[in-house]
């Protein structure tokens, strides 16, 4: 049995330890909190871009534009595929980043030829070490999210669209369905998909309000589609902050709980060994 001097040191080390553990606990707290009235700040806008160009797809539902270009005549497995990877820049959060890569190497398998734009530190860690091209000038943190970040995210990956660097483009992020359920998302970001802005199929027969566009339809659409996919881009990069700082908030109560029950055994050996002392 260990003596009264060694048990003393071990229960005042997991004392010390749960004393990180709370803070890290509390600081992610505030900012998740933070996190979730940032997006919600911000949705109506883009809830509105969206509603905007479904009002233009309703009134011009035969319409094509370069960002709804599936590129159908490039095969399978030709295609450019690039992805955006919303990883953490440090880990202490449970299976967070886990879910993430598992997803991204799942899409990695399929045919084609595949582009990674690294959101994180340990996810571009990640990948370099397993060999997988990475755009190295793609280099951001996902601390402290913002709306300039998200421009200069969607303004590389529209060029590379439309340069035809890439032929599609995806974003992996973790999305908090609540407080307890996070899921790791793909989600397609171009081309985009014209059932996405048509929830509602009116019939022809019923009366839609008529609607002028300047220059064009195709203008409009120039101009909005940039800014609705930099408003979804920086929800991705909201929803994937709070999520992971919602996981550590949890990995970090778990190992408070774990130091709790393991000052409770400590404790226990203390006083049997000050007992065995005294007599």
């Amino acid at each position: 049995m260990a003596n009264i001097r060694e048990i003393q040191t071990r229960i005042n080390s997991v004392k010390d330890t749960m004393k990180i553990t709370n803070a890290m606990y509390m600081i992610s707290s505030t900012k998740m909190r933070q996190a979730k009235k940032k997006l919600t700040d911000s949705e109506p806008y883009f809830y509105g871009l969206q509603g905007e160009i479904s009002r233009i797809l309703r009134h011009i539902p035969e319409i094509e534009h370069r960002y709804f270009d599936v590129r159908e005549e490039i095969p399978k497995e030709k295609r450019k595929i690039g992805s955006i990877v919303i990883t953490a820049d440090k880990g202490l959060a449970g299976a967070y980043n886990h879910n993430i890569v598992k997803v991204e190497d799942e899409i990695l398998e399929e045919p084609g030829e595949h582009k990674l734009f690294v959101v994180g530190e340990l996810g571009r860690h990640y990948y370099a070490n397993k060999g997988v091209e990475i755009d190295t000038n793609f280099l951001y943190t996902v601390q402290k999210p913002t709306m300039h970040r998200a421009r200069m995210i969607s303004e590389e990956v529209i060029r590379g669209f439309l340069e035809r660097e890439v032929d599609e483009v995806h974003i992996i992020y973790t999305q908090m369905q609540n407080a307890v359920v996070m899921e790791a998302v793909n989600m397609q970001l171009l081309p985009l998909k014209k059932t996405s802005f048509s929830p509602l199929q009116i019939p022809a027969e019923i009366h839609q309000e008529e609607i002028e566009m300047f220059p064009s339809a195709e203008g409009v659409l120039d101009i909005m589609i940039p800014n609705y996919l930099t408003g979804v881009i920086y929800g991705c990069l909201v929803e994937a902050y709070a999520s992971e700082h919602n996981a550590r908030m949890t990995a970090m109560q778990s190992s408070t709980d774990s130091a709790k029950k393991m000052l409770q055994d400590l404790s226990i050996q203390y006083n049997r060994a000050r007992q065995a002392a005294i007599t």
